[in-house]
């Protein structure tokens, strides 16, 4: 039986275009009366964080932010959201951070492990991927050396 990350799929799931487009248009008809409701804020930057679109997820995330500070009761489901949406623009640290604030309050919140889990190899990739670039310039550096090397020893 796997258990492979049972919990985090949101990381990986989008909205469609006609599913977010229902939302935005929730939300800008309630912005232009002058009253967005909580749950309409919510449900539009919960769908703008699981959009594949980086200026979405970024719109998703201040929306979130937002509610975190006015809605005392959202609290828990906007840092969760606000732990995906880091994790995918690839802003680990933030993601970790609000991750673990979840975890301090619910440290059985299986959402929240599997997404740690998820941000965990983000890292490690990211990590693989400089230590990848610095060995790439490591060994171009070593070959210009080396053909000035020769070069000064044929004068």
């Amino acid at each position: 039986m796997t258990t492979e990350l049972p919990y985090a799929a949101d990381a990986e799931v989008s909205l469609s275009y006609d599913e977010l487009e229902v939302l935005r248009l929730q939300y800008e008809k309630e912005l232009s009366l002058a009253h967005v409701t909580v749950q309409t804020k919510f449900n539009y930057a919960w769908g703008l964080v699981k959009s594949p679109l980086r200026d979405h997820q970024v719109e998703g995330v201040k929306l979130l932010q937002d509610l975190y500070r006015s809605e005392p009761s959202r609290r828990r489901e906007c840092l969760y959201y606000l732990a995906l949406g880091h994790y995918k623009m690839g802003n680990f640290d933030e993601a970790k951070k609000f991750n673990a604030l979840l975890l301090d309050k619910e440290p059985t919140n299986m959402q929240a492990i599997s997404l740690a889990q998820l941000i965990d190899k983000g890292v490690a990739k990211e990590g693989y991927i400089g230590m990848a670039l610095v060995g790439g310039a490591a060994a171009v550096g070593t070959i210009v050396l080396a053909s000035l090397i020769r070069r000064a020893t044929r004068k």
